[in-house]
């Protein structure tokens, strides 16, 4: 398995220059980007992306913000370890995240920005202890069960439920973070970042949580994360009166106009940005938009008037 230091050499620098820290969950090494200084914000990515996602809202608010980017367990460049050495399931997600601001003693005032599966693991923490968010950025993700009408996608289904050929298929052959660097994307990316995105997962051990990832996402109760699901959705409304901004890629095939209608009906107070030529991938292709909408959203305006 690749060490960090070779997963690094394959990315190109000034793509990816922060320094790399890591912290320890029971002997398994945690890796997060902390940049900055200022009230937190924590980048919550999903699956199969890594902090590599944030890359650009690191540049753009560590120069008021302190910014932490997490890599989940068998993401990015924390470590990848087998099934009998880590639960790859959305309860220790939320466990590990909450035990890494606990560490770092962010207890208030901070900001989430969450994506992909990134947005259930994020509000898992959030509401377990509502009083330390002040306010939160949705990126296409979801923090409750598939919306009435909508089925999960067949892609994802055939993952999920596909047995040892699924294996096959994304632990050998990398069918999940492979295709991702071309569907997830509504324009191209480009070269070196699509290798960006895949350079942690270069072998059969690098992808499990690629794998495990799809294998828990909670749909029938007898699903062994459907009550952590169930209990992070029910406790949404801890969070109503958190303000929220909302930036949707339309171009979507997961998370839709299903998700997003989900969002505005839990949080009708929320600022919703659409941009229709963005799709799952939505600050690689939209970012030039999306991102200035973060910084006014995180930023008063006063604070960014003093220069």
């Amino acid at each position: 398995m690749s060490t960090p230091e070779r997963i690094r050499a394959r990315i190109r620098r000034e793509l990816y220059p922060f320094d790399s820290r890591f912290y320890d969950l029971g002997g398994l090494r945690m890796h997060y980007i902390d940049e900055g200084r200022g009230a937190p914000i924590v980048c919550v990515h999903g699956n199969p992306t890594w902090s590599f996602f944030y890359r650009d809202v690191i540049r753009t608010l560590s120069d008021r913000r302190r910014v932490i980017a997490p890599d989940h367990i068998g993401c990015g460049l924390s470590d990848k370890p087998g099934d009998a050495e880590y639960d790859y399931c959305l309860r220790r997600r939320i466990d590990d995240l909450e035990s890494l601001l606990d560490h770092l003693a962010l207890n208030e005032n901070v900001t989430l920005v969450l994506h992909d599966w990134g947005g259930m693991i994020g509000m898992g923490v959030a509401v377990r202890r509502p009083q330390r968010i002040a306010r939160l950025v949705i990126l296409n993700t979801a923090a409750f069960r598939l919306p009435a009408g909508k089925p999960l996608p067949w892609r994802l289904r055939l993952i999920r439920d596909g047995g040892p050929l699924a294996t096959l298929a994304v632990r050998g052959l990398n069918l999940f973070a492979w295709p991702a660097t071309f569907m997830a994307a509504a324009r191209p990316l480009p070269a070196d970042v699509r290798a960006g995105y895949l350079a942690p997962y270069d072998s059969w051990a690098s992808r499990i949580a690629t794998l495990r990832f799809v294998q828990d996402i909670p749909i029938r109760p007898s699903d062994r994360s459907f009550d952590e699901m169930a209990s992070v959705e029910a406790r949404l409304t801890l969070l109503a009166g958190v303000p929220m901004l909302i930036c949707w890629g339309l171009r979507d095939f997961v998370f839709d106009a299903h998700f997003l209608n989900e969002w505005r009906r839990r949080f009708p107070a929320a600022e919703v940005r659409e941009f229709p030529d963005a799709g799952h991938y939505v600050i690689e292709d939209a970012g030039d938009r999306v991102l200035p909408v973060i910084r006014d959203f995180v930023i008063p305006a006063g604070e960014r008037a003093r220069g």
